[in-house]
């Protein structure tokens, strides 16, 4: 028989696999739902301003020294919404739109990335946690799905390599999950200080709350698919035992 035909027929033989297939194609219809609601919110509040017009980067800068850490620099980064922090050499890297931009949008955005500084600089548990399991996932990332495919093809010959292969997923999808605190917690520090320091009035902020919390949506949809897709290998490997 051949290996896909073989992966073909075992899918099929467990129970509950249409039902698995079904939440499949809903998290990904919500995932590219979730992703076009980000662009779409970002592009309509770039168009509304800060009270003070300032940038993405003086947002940052002030957010930073207000919590007394010095030690990150502020970089332009080429792309769209590929802003992040790197705690590994300490920079804050915004996005072009959102480093020169004024709008409610770059606030939002170059604050939240803040958040994860200060996370850092005050030694946040669950930033504390992802940054640990970042090198292992990198690692893992590169054989998980070879070692899954193998596992799926040998699955009546060698079932073990498959529960490997579900034990380096499980690592990914440890990540994903730990990463929700982690981002939900920077908008909220981003929220409060933006309110505050009255970047965002009450006639604005509301646009921020709704950029940033259409963004934590991507987060939960890949963490809830990531779950998914583990238990569905996880029944792939008990229906076989």
């Amino acid at each position: 028989m051949f290996p896909l035909l073989q992966i073909a027929q075992t899918e099929a033989e467990i129970p509950g696999t249409t039902l698995m297939w079904g939440v499949f194609l809903v998290l990904t219809l919500l995932s590219i739902i979730a992703s076009k609601s980000v662009e779409r919110k970002f592009k309509r509040y770039a168009k509304i301003p800060t009270r003070h017009n300032l940038t993405g980067h003086e947002v940052a800068e002030q957010m930073l020294a207000a919590h007394n850490i010095h030690d990150v620099e502020v970089r332009i980064v080429k792309g769209t919404l590929t802003d992040h922090y790197n705690p590994a050499n300490r920079t804050l890297n915004l996005s072009p739109d959102v480093y020169n931009g004024t709008s409610v949008a770059a606030a939002a955005v170059a604050a939240h990335e803040c958040g994860h500084a200060i996370q850092h600089a005050t030694s946040y548990r669950w930033l504390t946690m992802r940054s640990a399991l970042v090198p292992v996932v990198s690692l893992t990332n590169r054989w998980v799905s070879w070692i899954l495919l193998a596992g799926l093809i040998l699955i009546n010959t060698f079932p073990n390599l498959l529960l490997i292969g579900i034990g380096l997923f499980a690592v990914s999808t440890l990540f994903s999950v730990i990463t929700l605190p982690v981002e939900i917690n920077a908008s909220r520090r981003a929220l409060a200080w933006v309110r505050q320091e009255g970047i965002t009035g009450p006639d604005t902020h509301q646009y921020a709350e709704s950029a940033l919390r259409s963004a934590a949506y991507t987060y939960i949809i890949a963490a809830i698919t990531s779950l998914a897709t583990l238990l569905y290998y996880l029944m792939i490997y008990l229906d076989r035992r």
